[in-house]
């Protein structure tokens, strides 16, 4: 499969990888980049991710046969709004939103009869440094891709951003947009906050100095995310508020069997409770390595 002309809105971390990665397979002859500011288009250019910087979604989408959308969700319906006119019936869009029911709801708003055009995705890859400057074409080997299509979409469509995804090295699984919502908001969402509220109280304390001056390996390996960017996740932790909302619910409860188990000295009740999670999470590890690796 080659595609002549591939537009990629938000040319940074996932965007510029996904552009360089269509790159490194040889699958598209040109690669267009459409963002917010010239001097990450020019960054881009220069890091070689993109061969053109577009000024406007007219010049963007002639003859374009796929757009990738790598923009944070809350900038979804505004993009578009400012795509819908211009959009031929040959292109394709797909998008990398950590969300998937408000992103197609926003779709269906703005594209109406287009958006059957639009198969949702969302590759789960990624990392705590923004910008083009930390992509690399090699991001998406071996990582998830989670399409959430619609039933307007056509076959051939879903095909087309499906083998995208695989030529990239991902590996492409499907769920519906409400079913994603609800997973990533345990397994990513969740996390994400909660790593930013520990960084963010120990920020407030006194002894903040002290405290981060001491932490270790530990606190590094479970606060990484926390560098991740607040504008992302300030629209993320909105758009799937009521599933975070539910998931939030879920720990702080488990939280306050964990105090109850520390508060009674309850010595083997903590010891299951370590122990049940030590074995459950070595048991996901194990089923990360390929075949054959230890």
């Amino acid at each position: 499969m080659t595609l002549n002309k591939v537009v990629v809105c938000g040319v940074g971390l996932i965007g510029g990888s996904f552009a360089l990665a269509l790159r490194a397979a040889g699958i598209a002859r040109q690669i267009v980049g459409v963002g917010r500011t010239a001097a990450s288009l020019d960054e881009a250019l220069a890091c070689g991710a993109i061969d053109q910087a577009a000024t406007d979604w007219a010049e963007a989408l002639a003859d374009a046969d796929l757009v990738f959308l790598a923009v944070p969700v809350g900038q979804m319906a505004s993009v578009f709004s400012a795509m819908a006119p211009h959009l031929s019936a040959k292109t394709v869009i797909t998008d990398g939103g950590s969300t998937k029911a408000d992103v197609v709801a926003a779709a269906r708003l703005a594209l109406g009869g287009k958006v059957a055009q639009f198969v949702p995705g969302h590759p789960i890859a990624g990392a705590e440094k923004s910008g083009v400057s930390a992509a690399k074409a090699d991001l998406f080997q071996q990582k998830r891709v989670v399409l959430t299509p619609l039933a307007e979409n056509a076959p051939a469509q879903i095909a087309r951003v499906e083998n995208v995804w695989q030529a990239c090295g991902a590996q492409v699984s499907a769920l519906t947009a409400e079913a994603h919502d609800r997973v990533f908001a345990a397994v990513s969402h969740l996390p994400h906050f909660l790593a930013f509220a520990l960084v963010h109280e120990f920020a407030q304390r006194p002894d903040a100095d002290q405290l981060f001056g001491f932490a270790a390996g530990g606190f590094r390996d479970f606060t990484r995310i926390a560098s991740s960017h607040p504008d992302m996740w300030r629209d993320i932790c909105l758009a799937n508020r009521p599933a975070l909302l539910s998931e939030l619910d879920d720990y702080m409860a488990e939280l306050m069997h964990a105090k109850v188990l520390l508060a009674s000295a309850d010595a083997v009740g903590l010891h299951d409770f370590f122990a049940t999670a030590r074995t459950r999470r070595n048991a996901w590890l194990a089923s990360l390595l390929p075949a054959g690796e230890e």
